[in-house]
């Protein structure tokens, strides 16, 4: 395959060339624009794996590359959130195998709840930060990523966004690293035990990794520099410096690769050679901020050019320093659940009984839209349970007994079981309703399996989470089942007899999602065969 021209979007580049650099582990959560990333690095015989959620996948990760292992760890960028805990202390130890951190950021909110600009992230928690301008450069910074944390024992993070991770262009993969062989454990405690003793020193050796890698990117960092006409220089990065370079071809460009710690004295020098310094990003004014305050004058975007994605004309206009109004795009089809979506007669149920709904992340966020318009919040994952708790635990009597908190069963794995926790230790005097929304997969990101469906993520059977029997293990007073397609009446006198109680509540409304029913049922086929010939 060395020297083989593919077509690959960044997240196939990714897999293919964790697979080439030797990655033996592969962890992560299911989240658009980052899924393709382990579903292909799975189909390529790499092993990877769905786990509960960001956080969890990333303490894998830190252990596997404990062990010297490559690893490789991926999300969207607000599951970074989600593993930001892990982060920030993990940048202070000495990782032995490379790890990289791959954040998947969602400028223009295409499927995403914000579209916050994770590069805050690098210099918050001292974590070096690649970023890709196209699918070759996604395969080559996997590698470089990887090289980087392991010649630094510092992780990693590879940034890309969703016109990286989607769009496709020519790759030239490089040979394949040869397999590592297996290592006893190499115990360092002064370098992985952070208690204060050990972690003070390990801040002290942090910064001075940092400063060697900035040093490194000075001398020889992955950047593209072209010298055309002197009165226009820009200085971009990311899929931005695509866009830049076809907006206006004859200005002079720096592209930087190693965005954190940036290379100041190379963008100094690029600086003293053009008549008008302007930096093109997505996002966040972030870089223009950084060249300002180490002296570097320069120019940003107008405040209306960070909202949503960039592209050549909104470049243009950049460069032009045009701020008129932008063209309004024609409407798109609103999205609605599918028809026959067994969330669909949850939320009729919902409005009709005229409840208060706490919602969550996922298909059944749609049931916002009419004709349901049956929901009343939704922040992040989980967030459901303590935001119907909390308003359970304010509003009058009889506006609390309306409040029903509506998870579905992937996010309720991810960060719904410490919801019912906080319900148990401190229920409302109303006590409280929760309804678990089990489709038995993860429909919105594309059907992906997590614990609760009993599958991996090759779709092979493995241990279930039980939904019911964890929540009476903890407590909840109320525990019931109910299959959604048994349709209006007995959902809603379940509801409506759940809400006049001052008790605990846990309802499991169960009904594989339509689009997936087939998959499950073939994958439940095969499973049940494997088993007969054991």
């Amino acid at each position: 395959m060395t020297g083989e021209r593919l077509l690959l979007s960044g997240d196939d580049a990714v897999a293919l060339a964790a697979l080439h650099a030797g990655v033996e582990l592969g962890t992560g959560y299911p989240g658009t624009p980052s899924t393709e990333i382990l579903e292909t690095f799975d189909r390529l015989g790499g092993r990877a794996q769905w786990s509960p959620n960001e956080k969890v996948a990333l303490e894998v990760g830190i252990g596997a590359a404990f062990a010297g292992a490559r690893t490789i760890v991926t999300m969207k960028h607000v599951g970074l959130n989600v593993a930001a805990d892990a982060l920030f202390t993990a940048t202070h130890t000495d990782v032995d195998g490379g790890l990289l951190v791959i954040s998947a950021d969602d400028p223009g909110m295409a499927s995403s709840q914000n579209e916050q600009d994770n590069r805050h992230y690098a210099r918050a928690a001292a974590a070096p930060m690649l970023e890709p301008m196209d699918s070759q450069q996604a395969y080559d910074f996997t590698w470089l990523g990887l090289e980087l944390s392991e010649r630094w024992k510092i992780p990693v993070l590879l940034r890309l966004t969703t016109r990286i991770c989607h769009a496709k262009t020519v790759v030239r993969p490089r040979a394949a690293r040869a397999p590592r062989a297996p290592e006893p454990f190499r115990r360092d405690i002064p370098a992985r035990v952070m208690i204060p003793a050990y972690a003070k020193p390990a801040h002290q050796r942090l910064r001075q990794k940092l400063a060697e890698m900035a040093a490194w990117n000075e001398a020889e960092g992955p950047l593209l520099q072209e010298l055309n006409d002197r009165a226009l220089g820009i200085l971009s990065t990311g899929v931005s410096a695509v866009h830049a370079r076809e907006a206006a071809p004859e200005a002079s460009h720096l592209s930087i690769g190693l965005t954190y710690p940036l290379p100041f004295e190379r963008i100094r020098a690029f600086a003293a050679e053009v008549e008008r310094l302007v930096v093109i990003e997505e996002g966040d004014p972030l870089l223009v901020e950084s060249l300002r305050a180490a002296g570097i004058p320069a120019e940003g975007k107008p405040e209306m050019y960070r909202f949503g994605e960039l592209n050549v004309a909104r470049v243009r206009r950049i460069l032009a320093g045009d701020t008129s109004p932008e063209p309004v795009p024609p409407p798109g089809k609103p999205p609605e659940l599918c028809q026959g979506c067994s969330h669909r007669v949850v939320f009729e149920a919902l409005r009709d009984l005229g409840c208060i709904v706490a919602g969550d992340i996922g298909c059944y966020t749609l049931g916002v839209l009419p004709p349901f318009s049956a929901m009343d919040t939704c922040v992040c994952m989980g967030a459901s349970i303590g935001v119907g708790l909390g308003l359970r635990h304010v509003l009058p009597e009889a506006e609390a007994r309306r409040v029903v908190s509506v998870i579905g069963d992937s996010t309720f794995v991810h960060s719904g079981l410490t919801g019912i926790a906080e319900m148990v230790y401190n229920p409302p005097p109303t006590g409280h309703v929760v309804l678990i929304l089990d489709n038995g997969t993860t429909a919105m990101t594309g059907q992906q399996e997590h614990p609760g469906t009993g599958r991996l993520l090759d779709h092979s059977p493995t241990n279930q989470l039980n939904f019911e029997g964890a929540a009476c293990a903890m407590g909840v007073q109320n525990v019931h089942v109910i299959e959604a397609r048994d349709k209006d009446d007995s959902l809603r006198e379940l509801l409506s007899e759940a809400l006049g109680r001052n008790e605990t509540t846990l309802i499991v409304a169960r009904q594989p999602c339509v689009l997936a029913a087939p998959k499950i049922r073939f994958y439940e086929k095969a499973a049940a065969e494997q088993s007969e010939e054991i």
